[in-house]
């Protein structure tokens, strides 16, 4: 059995995939703002605490940066399906429009785990305050 997709099919994910681009591009710049604040903090004052901001700052940076080339080479891909249906190769587009779908859970599950790096970062801040709060009233 033949599967049929049509170009509106892939054109579908335009939308969604270029909104997710754009919330990873902010984060992004978010991070790029982030770790230029962190700089002038370090070049002050380099200290332990500051290093490990670093080292969790990198982590996230290249999970963003995953989370991007997979996102953009499933954009690519879809509009790759949606040449390969207007010159008539109906069976590969299917294949390159399941492997753009791949591709797009691959930087969906990244961005989850650059989520979950990010809470316990934010959590460790918080529990920093929290303590420094508790041990002022003390």
């Amino acid at each position: 059995m033949e599967e049929q997709i049509t170009l509106t099919t892939p054109a579908l994910l335009f939308s969604a995939i270029s909104l997710i681009l754009l919330a990873y591009t902010n984060r992004f710049l978010g991070y790029a703002a982030l770790i230029r604040g962190l700089h002038e903090k370090f070049i002050d004052n380099p200290n332990e605490v500051l290093k490990g901001q670093i080292k969790n700052l990198r982590k996230r940076l290249h999970l963003t940066k995953y989370m991007q080339i997979l996102g953009v080479a499933s954009l690519f891909l879809c509009v790759a399906t949606m040449f390969l249906i207007f010159v008539g190769h109906q069976m590969i587009a299917v294949w390159v429009f399941g492997i753009a779908l791949l591709l797009m859970i691959g930087s969906l599950g990244v961005s989850m785990v650059e989520i979950q790096i990010s809470v316990k970062a934010l959590n460790l801040h918080l529990s920093d305050m929290e303590d420094s709060f508790d041990s002022n009233n003390s």
